[in-house]
Parts: C-alpha cells; sequence; structure tokens
C-alpha cells in the first residue's frame, strides 16, 4: 500500500524483472581471447558465426532477436561490445544463471582471414525455484515465500506463485509474465490474486480477491502500462468502536476498470536518487467494464534530483490526484486518497490528514503534497568511501492538502479549498540507504498549520519504505 492511493490493495508484484535474474546482480566475467592469428584492433573483421552452448529447454528462435547486435560489429573493440551488450540482454530474460562470451578466429572451410566466432556459455536456471525474503513497504515489513517455474515454455515466460505475510497485509498470488521476443520491454502479464489488509487508521479491514492483465511497452523516452482489473472487495469494520461512517461503507462490492500508466525516469536511483528527474501520470476509469463501483480517477507524481557542491543534493517533488465519481453513487473509501506519515507529508501519524469521523479517517477526492530536500553528506564524514556512504543528513520542508470537492464548482473554486488550511512540516534527519530496496528515515519534525482532527507527531519519527515525498 503506497503513501498517498488509494485504499484499494496492490497484490505483490509478480510479474516482468522483479522475479528474474538482473543483469546488475551478476558479477561480469572477463571475456576470453583465444587469438590464433594476429588481429588489431583497429583492423575490419567480420562475425561470421554466433554460437549459444548449453541450452537445455530454451528455444533457441526466442534468442536471436538478442544477438544479432553481434553480426553488425565492424572491429574487435565493436565486436567486444556488442557481446557484452548482448550478455546483458541475455541475462535480463531471467531464464539464465549464468553467460560467459568466449570470442576466438574462425576456423572451418569457410573462415576468412579477418573472420571471428563469437560463442555465448549459458546456464540454465533451474525448472523451478524457491525463494524466501523479507519486503519492506511504506512503514510496514514482509516475509515472502516464492515459487518461480522460469522459462516455462521455452521463451522466457515466468509461473510465479507468491505467499506475504506482513504487519499489516496477508496476500498471495499466482503470475504468469510472457516477453515479446526481441522486445523485452514490451510484455504481457497475467496475476491472480487474494490480499487482506488492515488499516487502523480507518479502523477498516479490506479484503480483494481479483484477476489483472497488464501489456507494458516503450514508447520513445516513456514506458506505459495498460491495464484491465476485477476485484471482488469485502470491507469491514476492524473495531467495535469504528464510526458509523466506516460502518456504512462495510460490505462487498465490485469493481472493474481500465487504467493506463505512463513513466519517464532519468534518476540514477530510485531509492535516494542525486541526479535526474521522475514524471509518473496513472489514469483509471472504472464502472465501464462492469461492476458497481463507478470513478474517473488521475494522480500524477514529478520529482527533480539537482547534485550541489560538497556531495549535496537539492530534491523537489510533487504529487497531486483527483477522484471523479461517475453517476449519483457516492466514492467508496477503498478507492479514494490518503495523506500524512513519515513516507509523506513528515511530522502527522500516518493517513491521518483530511476527513474524518468519529476518529476514524474516511480518505478525500482530491490531495496535493510537496517537498524540499537537501541531502548532504554525515558531518565530518565518517565511514568515507564505505559504510558511511550508505548514510545522508536531510534537510526537509514538506507541505500538503486533502479534501473532498464540489464537482458542480468550477476549476478555480478547486483550487481555492486546496489552497485552504495548508499542512506543513519542517525538520532535519538521518537517511539511510538499504541497497536498491528500501530506505530508512529518522527525522525530527516540527509539524504546522495543524488542523481540528489531525493527529501529529511531534518530534522523532520514523520512516521505512521505497517512496517517500
Amino acid at each position: 500500500m503506497g503513501t498517498v492511493h488509494a485504499r484499494s490493495l496492490d497484490p505483490l508484484p509478480m510479474q516482468g524483472p522483479e522475479l528474474g535474474v538482473h543483469a546488475d546482480d551478476i558479477e561480469t566475467p572477463d571475456m576470453e581471447e583465444e587469438s590464433k592469428q594476429e588481429v588489431l584492433e583497429n583492423k575490419d573483421v567480420i562475425v561470421q558465426h554466433v554460437h549459444i552452448d548449453g541450452l537445455g529447454r530454451t528455444k533457441e528462435d526466442c534468442l536471436t532477436y538478442e544477438i544479432a547486435g553481434v553480426f553488425r560489429a565492424k572491429n574487435l573493440i565493436d565486436v567486444m561490445k556488442r557481446a557484452h551488450e548482448a550478455r546483458q540482454k541475455l541475462l535480463r530474460l531471467g531464464i539464465f544463471r549464468q553467460v560467459e562470451v568466449v570470442i576466438d578466429t574462425s576456423q572451418g572451410v569457410d573462415a576468412l582471414p579477418n573472420g571471428l566466432d563469437v560463442t555465448f556459455e549459458v546456464t540454465e536456471l533451474r525448472r523451478m525455484t524457491g525463494s524466501y525474503n523479507t519486503m519492506v513497504g511504506n512503514n510496514e515489513g514482509s516475509m515472502v515465500l516464492g515459487l518461480k517455474l522460469p522459462n516455462v515454455f521455452g521463451r522466457a515466460e515466468k509461473l510465479t506463485f507468491q505467499f506475504s505475510y506482513g504487519t499489516k497485509e496477508t496476500s498471495y498470488g499466482l503470475s504468469f509474465f510472457k516477453p515479446q521476443p526481441g522486445h523485452f520491454e514490451r510484455n504481457f502479464a497475467v496475476n491472480f490474486y487474494k490480499v487482506t489488509g488492515q488499516f487502523p487508521w480507518s479502523s477498516l479491514r479490506e479484503t480483494d480477491r481479483g484477476v489483472s492483465t497488464e501489456f507494458s511497452f516503450p514508447l520513445w523516452k516513456t514506458n506505459h502500462t495498460l491495464k484491465w482489473e476485477g476485484v471482488w472487495r469485502e470491507l469491514g469494520c476492524l473495531a467495535r468502536t469504528a464510526s458509523f461512517a466506516v460502518r456504512e461503507e462495510s460490505g462487498h462490492s465490485l469493481k472493474s476498470s481500465l487504467s493506463h500508466a505512463m513513466v519517464i525516469d532519468t534518476r540514477n536511483s530510485t531509492i535516494l536518487p542525486r541526479r535526474g528527474a521522475l514524471l509518473k501520470i496513472n489514469q483509471e476509469l472504472a464502472g465501464y467494464t462492469g461492476g458497481d463501483a463507478s470513478f474517473l480517477k488521475e494522480d500524477f507524481e514529478i520529482q527533480f534530483n539537482k547534485r550541489l557542491f560538497w556531495d549535496s543534493v537539492l530534491s523537489a517533488s510533487l504529487w497531486g490526484g483527483c477522484l471523479l465519481p461517475i453517476g449519483d453513487k457516492p466514492t467508496c473509501i477503498a478507492d479514494r486518497f490518503y495523506l500524512g506519515g513519515p513516507t509523506s507529508v513528515r511530522g502527522f501519524s500516518m493517513y491521518s490528514i483530511g476527513p474524518q469521523s468519529e476518529g476514524d479517517y474516511l480518505g478525500g477526492e482530491a490531495y496535493w503534497a510537496g517537498a524540499v530536500h537537501l541531502y548532504t553528506p554525515l558531518p565530518f564524514r565518517p565511514g568515507k568511501g564505505g559504510f558511511g556512504d550508505l548514510f545522508r543528513t536531510h534537510f526537509f520542508l514538506n507541505a500538503g492538502n486533502l479534501c473532498n470537492l464540489n464537482y458542480g464548482d468550477g476549476p478555480r473554486a478547486h483550487l481555492s479549498k486546496l489552497a485552504e488550511c495548508i499542512r506543513w512540516s519542517y525538520g532535519v534527519g538521518i537517511v539511510l540507504r538499504l541497497g536498491n530496496i528500501a530506505r530508512l528515515e529518522l527525522n525530527y519534525c516540527i509539524p504546522m498549520g495543524v488542523q481540528s482532527g489531525d493527529r501529529i507527531c511531534d518530534g522523532v519519527q520514523f520512516g521505512a519504505g521505497i517512496r517517500f515525498l
């Protein structure tokens, strides 16, 4: 469950490169060169043959797209470069445990004086692999058990089962992933899942049973995902003290929605970037393909990072979104936005900003949140060049608002309402980057602009997650 989004639960990411072998995670071996004749670096060469040794259940035709670039090499340096790129593409498929490259002079009756043969020696993954790990969400942790059948039909497909038990969520699901040969970024996935979550800030329990299909593809410098999702949602009260507004939301509902996501990401890291920018836009339309939830939902995320003097980084982020009900039926508590907590507007308790009833937070139909950070090295640079580089000091100023809108009013009235009663805070803290998995923050926060009903965390606040404002 993200820091600022609807209550609708998300299954674990069970498709794509998340469960494959990452090229960056495997050490690059040195490419072997056994020259039986003098080949100069600047001399023109011709790649006559490319071999792939070690294939078992993998169909060779799906690999020709990944290695085709090697044939276009014009000299030895170009051959080495293109062979390395082809190796990275083969590893990205997530079907090989190891890939080594051997470049040699051509042999045989058709061998040319400047001919080369390139051989990829591969080791396939086992037919079935299991995994056990922990996963850090936004201020929650989970134990994850997984079972994967990589390359199930011989063309880089994956069949995956995962079970997760966490502090707030329990989920399990089955996923099938199929990439397009030669274009791994273009892929299709089908997911079946069940997710149960507890949300004490709303005295709500939610169980989702659903199926979804996704098609992902790149377009110019952007990445797009088209998705259909059908979910049977069961909402119930988490405690007997739940407010009447939450009790009214209890029961069963069906949501069938079409969604589109576009992402442009030039950051050098998703966890604690030092340069680059991010633009993420999501649209979701529910009700036109069935179900009893009808709405149009839009949200976006923008982030800029600029490296400054003395290894410091200036970062600015802006989030926003709106939820428009279609028809006379009001929006569901599971579809609204939530704001507040150590991963969004710091200095406030988890999701404790905006409309509430008897102490239960009900979410809102429109929100915005922005932040400015200055990240610097630790004072006196302890552990420089080693463990100390995982820590950063940061000074922050963040603000935001969450409310319901009267959609009969014009855009000017909407902006005016979002500009009223702005919550904001500032402070200082220490950030720890846990590889490319998650980040931890320990901050001293001073909340300002507190409104009636808000819950604050004045002083020390701890946060853990993968997505921070």
